[in-house]
């Protein structure tokens, strides 16, 4: 694939053409889940966004040229109150969450990153980075704490546009007796016996959340890479700590090239939030919905822009993909034309892409072969149509609560209802039937039934 990819840079506030460090070789990180509970719809967009652009630039470099980083945070304060309030070891916590979060990328059609590490795995690396930092001045230690000095670093403010007044006054700052600044954040923390810790130059402790990212990033990709990705609600203090650390520790000018950052998923216009209790479990919608109809649902807006959850939302892009399927069939699908490809090299427009996909169903919807395999090939380059229409109509049949004998009862109840003029109990089993995953259909004197 010949044509360049374009996409918006957080750190620059505009869109700029992507050009790798080193040519043909792109390495990416994203920040991964923090397991302390089930992962939710909203901690599924970047997931499915990321998991786009990585099939990009897999066809754009090559299957083998692109480096994929995705972490996995098992330590920090969260787990550990969340083990405690449970009353469960923070291995057994930390393990199920991860167990299912890996269930949650497979049900979502999400390809398996190059490198998946631990922040546990990493802990000898992230004391030197803490050691890094203190030595080149840019860190300090009290009573065991070791914090990094956001003076010290000029550049501090610039991903998130803002002055160090404007971070203080608009973001959560943690409050501490031990900092200098309001603005300095923990590198290291002390753990008292019952919590988890390792033995570092500062006493026994934990590292900062912001901490494992920089070096988890940075053990992989290297000190300075092409593409960090993440929520919009981690470019502060998340994003901005991490280049902060980095570009200290390693004397470098850039952490990463290109920031990307996706917007949130609202539930009545409300940020979906574990805190809030709004939350709609992907392990949930995994016992009631296809993984593809998530997966479509989530690219239907731009990645930049809120996407508004509902049920309207599911229910539109269950019959897209119902209609799709009438054309899946196997066949060759290696190469994909580069015209097809346009609006995900603008910034991964997923909408324009979806309607682009709509025209190339009803081209091959009039019989032509090469029009068929051209949009079969296009779905499976954002990971839809991948599994076979059996398997897409048994997952429907298995998710639908009730047998044919109750289907056809109810179809006979309808039309009795319908004979004797009672459209009102008639439209009432229609909408009962729905509710159970099945559609029907009057065609002339029949009355036809489909799984939802």
């Amino acid at each position: 694939m010949t044509n360049s990819l374009n996409i918006f840079n957080t750190l620059s506030n505009k869109r700029e053409k992507f050009v790798p460090i080193t040519k043909d070789r792109v390495g990416m990180y994203v920040c991964g889940p923090t397991v302390y509970d089930f992962p939710h719809i909203g901690n599924a967009r970047p997931l499915v966004v990321f998991d786009v652009l990585f099939r990009l630039l897999k066809k754009i470099y090559g299957e083998n040229k692109v480096t994929y980083v995705r972490n996995i945070t098992d330590i920090d304060d969260k787990i550990i109150e969340t083990s405690k309030n449970k009353k469960i070891s923070i291995d057994k916590l930390t393990n199920s969450i991860s167990d299912s979060f890996n269930k949650d990328c497979i049900y979502l059609n999400c390809l398996k990153p190059n490198f998946e590490p631990k922040a546990t795995d990493n802990i000898k690396e992230m004391i030197n980075m803490v050691s890094n930092l203190i030595k080149n001045n840019h860190a300090y230690e009290n009573k065991k704490h070791v914090y990094f000095s956001v003076s010290s670093f000029k550049e501090y403010g610039k991903l998130s546009n803002k002055d160090s007044k404007e971070l203080i006054a608009g973001s959560r700052i943690e409050v501490s007796k031990f900092k200098k600044d309001p603005l300095d954040f923990v590198l290291w923390k002390p753990s008292v016996d019952e919590d988890p810790g390792w033995e570092s130059p500062w006493g026994r402790g934990r590292p900062g959340w912001h901490l494992e990212c920089s070096v988890m990033g940075e053990k992989f990709l290297g000190k300075h890479f092409d593409i960090h990705g993440g929520g919009l609600d981690l470019i502060f203090p998340h994003h901005e700590n991490e280049i902060a650390q980095s570009c200290c520790s390693n004397k470098t000018s850039k952490f990463a090239n290109y920031w990307l950052h996706n917007g949130f998923v609202t539930f009545d216009k409300v940020k979906m939030s574990k805190s809030i209790g709004n939350i709609v479990t992907i392990k949930n919608l995994s016992e009631k919905i296809n993984g593809q109809v998530v997966r479509l649902a989530l690219l239907s807006s731009h990645y930049k822009q809120p996407l508004v959850w509902s049920e309207k939302l599911i229910n539109e892009s269950q019959n897209i993909l119902n209609k799709w399927y009438t054309q899946f069939e196997k066949c060759d699908l290696s190469e994909i034309d580069e015209d097809v490809t346009e609006p995900l090299l603008e910034d991964l427009n997923t909408p324009e892409y979806i309607s682009k996909l709509h025209s190339l169903y009803d081209d091959s919807s009039k019989g032509s072969k090469t029009a068929k395999i051209k949009f079969l090939k296009a779905c499976n380059l954002i990971g839809l149509l991948e599994e076979n229409k059996e398997s897409w109509e048994n997952f429907k049949k298995t998710k639908a609560n009730v047998d044919e004998n109750f289907i056809n009862k109810k179809i006979k109840d309808r039309k009795d209802a319908r004979n004797n003029g009672d459209y009102k109990l008639a439209d009432f089993i229609r909408k009962e039937l729905e509710e159970e995953g099945i559609i029907i259909e009057d065609k002339q004197e029949e009355t036809l039934w489909k799984y939802k």
